[in-house]
């Protein structure tokens, strides 16, 4: 069907930056909203940022300013730029995207396996 696969996580430290990618592939019909969560220890899983397929985005006001959504929608890949990073980031940071597949057209829900983020000094 549809499959969400990222990269970009890792350590940084305080004041420094990451860049996620999240890729769609398989049997893609369309592609709805993109979308990245991210859920710290103990926490539950919160919105990060939103992004339609005619780019018109949204963020939580804790990353308002600091990280930027973004998509390719040639290559079905949103991506997720984050500056000025604190240790309050610190999260595994998970793709989303309502998306079909060809086989039925129905829209679902899909998730990628989640990328760690660790901002620390």
């Amino acid at each position: 069907q549809v499959q969400l696969v990222e990269s970009g996580g890792g350590l940084v430290q305080p004041g420094g930056s990451l860049r996620l990618s999240c890729a769609a592939s398989g049997s893609i019909f369309s592609i709805n909203v993109m979308a990245w969560y991210r859920q710290a220890p103990g926490k539950q899983r919160e919105l990060v940022a939103t992004t339609t397929p005619g780019g018109r985005t949204n963020s939580a006001d804790s990353v308002l300013g600091r990280f930027t959504i973004w998509r390719d929608n040639a290559k079905n890949t949103v991506f997720l730029q984050m500056n000025s990073l604190k240790p309050e980031d610190t999260a595994v940071y998970y793709c989303y995207a309502e998306a079909s597949w060809t086989g039925d057209r129905v829209q679902r829900a899909y998730w990628g396996q989640g990328t760690q983020v660790t901002v620390s000094s």
